[in-house]
């Protein structure tokens, strides 16, 4: 086991390693890159998140096709699409169980959000006296599923439920997060990227207990937190840095 300040250092090492444009390439990250209107970057973004799950380039390929549905103009179709042009791809699979119904759902639930906000960001917003996005991705969740009950609320995680909310903290952190490497977008700037939290996968939770950074062995959102009083001891103004570390390790199987 390495001491307090050799794990901070191996971490700090890693972050910088994997956190490099090179990574965007073979990464769902990729689909928001390729816009600069910021309102196409969380739209895209938000997207290409909700369905990261399984392999990487399936989901890059499903998001693609989203993509292509909205002719490429993510909020400029959020805005101004017609019932009819929902409906063309309504019986459509989308990615495993996210299908046409729900994207069309989504589109819809943007339409609302953006008729009344320019930036997704507004949803997010962290209070004063709280310390990471718990109860903040639950007041989005509340914001953008609204009250009556659809099939496509399973695909937005709740904290609330102990859901560790892996694919949202994901997409907060690419909203967020600020540095010099260009992976990141950083462009909430309202947010401070000291409330992020790592998102919680089998490569960053396995990693995470190898280095004993967490005990718990589910993956939920007390783990997330357990993680979060971790890492933030290293560096408590830019803790979700340690994503890259976590996960790169994790993906390139270097500890196994």
């Amino acid at each position: 086991m390495l001491n307090f300040e050799e794990l901070k250092s191996f971490l700090n090492e890693k972050a910088d390693q994997y956190n490099s444009p090179d990574f965007i390439e073979d990464d769902p990250i990729q689909i928001p890159h390729r816009f600069s209107l910021k309102q196409d970057v969380e739209i895209a973004g938000f997207l290409a998140a909700t369905i990261s799950w399984g392999n990487r380039k399936a989901i890059v390929k499903s998001a693609e096709k989203m993509l292509d549905i909205m002719g490429n103009s993510p909020y400029d179709f959020v805005l101004n699409h017609s019932e009819k042009d929902l409906e063309t791809f309504q019986d459509k699979s989308i990615h495993r169980t996210f299908n046409g119904q729900d994207f069309a759902y989504f589109i819809t639930q943007f339409n609302k959000i953006y008729k009344e906000n320019k930036s997704l960001e507004s949803l997010f917003l962290v209070k004063d006296q709280e310390t990471n996005f718990f109860h903040a991705i639950e007041r989005f969740r509340n914001s953008f599923l609204e009250t009556e009950k659809h099939r496509s609320h399973k695909h937005v995680s709740s904290p609330y439920k102990n859901s560790s909310s892996k694919r949202i903290i994901m997409f907060l952190r690419w909203m967020v997060r600020k540095d010099k490497h260009g992976v990141d977008f950083g462009i909430w700037e309202n947010t401070d990227q000291k409330y992020l939290s790592i998102p919680l996968d089998v490569h960053t939770g396995n990693i995470s207990r190898k280095l004993g950074l967490v005990s718990r062995t589910q993956n939920d959102w007390k783990t997330v937190e357990e993680l979060d009083l971790a890492i933030r001891k290293f560096d408590e103004n830019d803790p979700a840095k340690y994503d890259f570390a976590l996960f790169g390790l994790g993906v390139t199987k270097e500890l196994l």
